[in-house]
């Protein structure tokens, strides 16, 4: 469940006290972030809200409805029946089965929820119907309020052929590139050779990274056209592209604006996004290390230009794309609340829901441009159900058999819409939470960060903590030294987790002994034995054979109560812990290093495996009689992969390009496999003849299955 405090301390409160009949602006706690609470009771709202969204986001708006008030009224498809945003809700109206276009995205059914609850105003979230205009349109002819902007803002921004163009009448920079609608691969082609390789190919009406494709030559313009047009008809139901100069290593920095229908309009600074995979954010901070006061200055007055054009209501993002030198070109605007917007809530102390609420009720807004302030330093990672290992970050889906937030640490606000036995299902995306950080400044932030990854307990699924760790501890981007290109260039062959020093293994080594020989001690309390230290001073200590990484360590361990005097290849540790092996957490203090360490799974065997620094390590500690004896034990010989093509994450096979007997060539598509909407083709591995197909168009694959196989 989506968490956050909302605690206040009143001295405080009442000394933050700027506009009259609020009862508070914004505080920040020493445990908790605290962004607006304010409220006017003297204010009429809306008394029912329906959220036409699910997961996360539904949940963080209710808690701005709930805080204010106003009921709210969830939909739900029949697969989230037993969901948190449906629990959370006042009311829950199931609107069709589990596929989005017979439920989320089912307007019909979403109004007659509407009218059968009797409620007065809708908050889309983002994504599904966000930024539909027909959806705005249609509850509008209800009497209904949309709360975010008109159905014109909608449709100028919302489309990019005809935002970049209004963009330029509004003297907001622009990417050089094609205005129209490419209508098919051939014209692609051309376009993209006028304007100068590489360009960028998107959907027309996408967002969240979907239909969108980088072509530096015209094969890849031909493969991105196809696929792109085919992911944006499946995403929004809009095939349309346009083409556009890709500027390469630039940083993606993006506008929080916020506007009334009185004319108002307010830039509530930048937040750095260039952290991204396949054009998806992954780690989003505000403000940016990379702007200086004249850029963001100018950045924020170009963004309101642009929202006053088609004279925007309510919160919406303009995004820009920034090169080396601070020069700045408009990317997009997104008509609706971000995904990355509790940062921007952080560093400014206000509740962009609840300024959406009053906006669509009519009321002006309460804040002037000098009133925003830069409070500190915030980032957020989104945390996934994926497997980070596999291109950054294929889907993974199951239950999340044991879950806890990491709501200890200071500054950590938690928005989530799962909590322990919930399912992530492949219908919709993999989302987990978005995990913030707040500090006084960067490095408090960092530091907040990495003490929370470490200590969120996720089990069930695969997950992308150890890339997310790894980001946010790795030097260039602690310097601020990224661009949008940050993980394909520090990873270059794929992200192989977190690579040890040589202090660090012997760090983790000494660790698993630990616990292996606290698990043995605890055994044998259980037997109704007591416990009976490894060794007294001067005696000698229990020998061991731990093996990491497919190498065998020398490893003696001597017991001094709650410290372990371990030996790891003749370097002395001591580890020291409350040896809670009930717990999901171990809190490990090596010689006068702290660790928060997980043990995922302990067998009789020995076998261990740890989450340490973020990335999951599988060890082995044996008796070193136990290690002879293992030496003649057969070995499982390895699966020959370049005969086999098997499906690398759960999803639904959209088109089968070959049959059995035909000749395909190394790198030629085998398949395409759709996970959460994106498309993902999978291509033979050497050159041979296919042997076997094993799946059909519109079949449901599991990760693992076997797809195709050659002679």
């Amino acid at each position: 469940m989506a968490a956050y405090s909302t605690r206040l301390d009143t001295r405080r409160m009442l000394s933050a006290l700027k506009f009259p009949g609020l009862r508070s602006r914004w505080c920040i706690t020493a445990s908790r972030i605290l962004y607006s609470t304010a409220t006017d009771p003297n204010e009429k709202t809306f008394e029912k809200i329906l959220i036409a969204n699910r997961g996360e986001i539904a949940c963080r708006v209710m808690k701005t409805c709930k805080k204010m008030g106003i009921k709210t009224v969830a939909i739900h498809s029949d697969v989230d029946s037993a969901a948190v945003h449906v629990k959370m809700a006042d009311e829950a109206v199931c609107v069709g089965p589990a596929p989005t276009s017979k439920s989320y995205l089912n307007m019909d059914a979403i109004l007659e929820a509407i009218r059968s609850t009797g409620t007065q105003a809708v908050h889309p979230g983002y994504g599904f119907l966000s930024e539909n205009k027909e959806f705005a349109r249609r509850l509008a002819a209800e009497g209904v309020a949309f709360i975010g902007p008109d159905t014109h803002a909608i449709q100028a921004m919302g489309d990019k052929i005809e935002s970049k163009l209004l963009a330029k009448n509004a003297r907001v920079n622009t990417i050089p590139g094609f205005d129209g609608v490419v209508k098919d691969a051939d014209e692609a082609v051309r376009i993209a050779g006028e304007i100068g390789y590489p360009v960028m190919i998107k959907a027309s009406a996408g967002g969240g990274g979907k239909g969108m494709r980088i072509a530096w030559d015209d094969e890849e313009t031909r493969e991105g056209f196809k696929f792109s047009s085919q992911e944006a008809a499946s995403s929004f139901g809009d095939d349309r592209l346009l083409i556009e100069k890709f500027i390469d290593n630039p940083r993606h920095i993006e506008i929080q604006v916020l506007a009334d229908k009185h004319g108002n309009a307010l830039w509530l600074n930048e937040r750095e996004c260039s952290i991204q995979r396949r054009n998806q954010k992954v780690v989003e901070e505000a403000p940016s290390m990379f702007l200086d006061t004249e850029t963001r200055k100018a950045m924020g007055e170009q963004a309101v230009a642009l929202a006053r054009v088609v004279k925007y209501s309510s919160a919406g993002t303009v995004e820009f794309l920034v090169d080396s030198k601070k020069n700045f070109y408009f990317l997009e605007m997104n008509t609706r609340l971000q995904v990355e917007h509790p940062i921007t809530e952080c560093i400014t102390g206000l509740d962009l829901v609840q300024e959406m609420i009053r906006v669509a009720k009519g009321y002006p807004l309460r804040h002037k441009q000098a009133d925003i302030p830069i409070n500190g330093w915030a980032l957020e990672c989104r945390v996934y159900a994926e497997d980070p290992y596999k291109s950054f970050g294929l889907p993974s889906i199951g239950r999340l058999s044991q879950y806890k937030e990491p709501l200890h640490v200071q500054g950590v606000r938690v928005d989530s819409g799962i909590q322990e036995g919930s399912d992530i299902s492949i219908y919709y995306d993999p989302m987990i939470s978005k995990l913030v950080t707040h500090g006084s400044n960067r490095a408090e932030a960092l530091e907040r960060m990495e003490e929370a990854l470490d200590s969120y307990v996720i089990r069930g699924v695969a997950h992308n903590v150890p890339l997310l760790r790894e980001v946010i501890t790795n030097p260039l981007f602690i310097e601020g030294n990224i661009t949008t290109k940050f993980l394909p260039d520090v990873y270059p062959d794929g992200f192989k987790g977190h690579s040890l020093t040589e202090r660090e293994r012997k760090e983790l080594l000494a660790t698993a002994v630990s616990l292996y020989v606290a698990a043995q001690q605890r055994s044998q309390r259980f037997l109704e034995k007591p416990r009976v230290p490894l060794a007294k001073p001067k005696m000698k200590s229990l020998d061991l054979s731990a093996q990491l990484d497919g190498k065998t360590h020398s490893v003696s361990v001597a017991d001094n109560g709650d410290t372990f005097c371990v030996e790891v290849d003749g370097t002395k540790l001591n580890v020291s812990s409350k040896w809670n092996l009930a717990s999901a957490l171990t809190s490990v203090t090596v010689d006068s290093t702290q660790r928060t360490v997980q043990c995922l799974s302990r067998d009789a065997a020995g076998n261990i495996s740890l989450q340490f620094l973020g990335t999951v390590f599988k060890l082995q500690i044996l008796t070193n009689y136990a290690a002879e004896l293992s030496k003649y034990m057969p070995e499982k010989v390895a699966e020959d992969t370049t005969s086999i093509l098997r499906s690398p994450m759960p999803g639904t096979v959209v088109a089968v390009s070959v049959q059995p007997g035909e000749v395909v060539a190394e790198g030629q598509e085998i398949c395409v496999i759709e996970a959460m909407k994106m498309q993902n083709s999978m291509t033979a591995l050497k050159t041979g003849k296919v042997k076997s197909v094993h799946c059909k168009p519109g079949e449901t694959v599991g990760e693992g299955d076997l797809l195709v196989q050659l002679e």
